[in-house]
């Protein structure tokens, strides 16, 4: 044999080799795949048509394994847990109203990830695009779809600990404008004006007056609900030890997560409602660990996110303290209620 056939034997077989593998590879995905969708109460994920106006519907990140991990999928909201429709728009953190999503995606470099934050229409379709200095972590539209907010974190990635910094910014939908972060804006601690270093904030919730804002602030290990003012450019504390703020639809009341001695480091708060007029504390009846911001589903109940086999599962618990937490879909965190 000579040595031109000897290379087109080899070449020949280093062909059959890598057709081999990856036929072995793509093999292997589909089983897996195959095997997540039929895993007890796994989903059952297609690709179809996604909308921000379909009324009754819910709208999440699905977290199951498989070609459609972390696109936004939909539900009826009288059948969480039924098959999804997958939009092949992809977010790490997501919400909406009224028609405008905003989604938190991650862009996979050669080396490292960098995130940004899109704008979406009702069709899904990018109407804005920011940069986002760090892992994203929080993500609201206010009532009226008019402006987006969203938080990342520039330094750590918990909440638990207090080696962190996060950076709270709030887009207008309509105009495109920015403002980068909330530490721009003047605070009012206490009554008086307040200065610090150390200031971080987190967890923007919004009024329907699309003034109001709520929101959390930290500094001197220590956390604040505070009110914001997008007109006067000011954040006034309400009252201390409130987290990831999430407003009603009435607007009468906020359910957060708060810090209860006693709890573990890595594990620290439990869920409870704030009443605005009152500031009057209800724990909900929910006895784990709720490491989200809530969203309310109507005036009486709360949706959240907790841990689970595909990485997050929905939660809901009635708001007023009564009841018990129930599980309604597996697979799925950043739920909205788009219409």
């Amino acid at each position: 044999m000579t040595a031109r056939n000897r290379l087109l034997v080899l070449f020949a077989a280093l062909a059959v080799l890598a057709g081999v593998a990856v036929a072995s590879v793509l093999h292997a995905s589909a089983r897996a795949e195959r095997r997540d969708q039929a895993r007890p109460g796994g989903p059952t994920v297609t690709t179809g048509r996604v909308t921000l106006t379909d009324r009754g519907r819910l709208v999440f990140r699905n977290m199951a394994w498989g070609p459609h991990r972390d696109e936004l999928t939909s539900v009826p909201a009288t059948d969480p847990a039924g098959a999804r429709t997958a939009s092949g728009v992809k977010c790490l953190r997501f919400h909406a109203a009224a028609g405008t999503g905003v989604c938190l995606q991650a862009v996979h470099g050669p080396v490292s990830d960098t995130y940004r934050a899109v704008l979406l229409d009702a069709r899904l379709k990018v109407t804005h695009t920011y940069d986002v200095p760090g892992i994203p972590s929080r993500a609201r539209v206010s009532p009226s779809g008019h402006f987006a907010a969203w938080t990342a974190f520039v330094g750590g990635d918990s909440y638990a600990g207090t080696n962190f910094s996060t950076r709270a910014a709030i887009a207008d939908v309509r105009t495109g404008r920015l403002i980068p972060s909330l530490e721009a804006f003047r605070i009012v601690k206490d009554g008086h004006d307040y200065r610090a270093a150390d200031v971080n904030f987190w967890g923007v919730t919004f009024a329907a007056d699309d003034r109001t804002f709520y929101a959390t602030l930290a500094t001197k290990g220590r956390t604040y609900l505070v009110r914001g003012d997008l007109t006067a450019r000011t954040v006034t504390t309400v009252r201390s030890n409130v987290e990831c703020p999430s407003l009603s639809p009435d607007g009468t009341r906020i359910a957060f997560k708060k810090r209860v001695p006693g709890l573990p480091k890595d594990a620290p708060w439990r869920l409870y409602v704030l009443d605005l007029r009152t500031l009057r504390e209800t724990p909900l009846a929910e006895p784990r660990s709720v490491d989200d911001q809530a969203l309310w589903r109507d005036t009486h109940t709360v949706l959240y996110a907790l841990p689970g086999d595909y990485g997050a599962d929905l939660y809901e618990v009635p708001a007023d303290g009564t009841g018990r937490a129930r599980r309604i879909t597996t697979a799925a965190v950043s739920p909205a209620f788009p219409d």
